[in-house]
């Protein structure tokens, strides 16, 4: 078992492809350095996507966002960041990462970057009475 951080994200093969379903995962312990005065930023990171042929692994997730604890980085760059090596692993129809970052200074943060595949459509939603 490691237990070492890694970038290296693992994926497995999605069991239901010819179907739309929603993958939420949430993140609470995620840590990063601010880059201005080296202390530790705290957020907590939401994932949701719908997965094409691949999703990522859980614990490969858990290492990749370890790898972040001493590297210094803007909330805005990390969450892109992120989200773009998790789109390269994956290649999902559509992913959403919300970094939500405490309080500092007393000024809190949310960051929201999206990926949509190209002609992928989200499916009408159904409301029920």
């Amino acid at each position: 078992m490691s237990t070492k951080p890694s970038k290296k994200l693992e994926t497995f093969d999605n069991p239901k492809q010819d179907r739309d379903f929603t993958i939420r995962i949430d993140i609470p312990e995620f840590t990063c350095l601010c880059p201005m005065t080296g202390q530790p930023d705290f957020a907590t990171l939401k994932l949701e996507y719908i997965a094409d042929k691949k999703c990522v692994e859980l614990k490969a997730l858990k290492m990749y966002i370890w790898s972040y604890r001493e590297e210094g980085a803007f909330h805005e760059a990390v969450t892109n960041q992120i989200l773009d090596d998790l789109v390269a692993a994956t290649q999902p129809r559509f992913m959403r990462l919300t970094s939500k970052f405490n309080v500092r200074g007393g000024i809190y943060t949310d960051v929201v970057a999206e990926h949509r595949a190209e002609g992928w459509q989200p499916p009408v939603p159904v409301v029920l009475p």
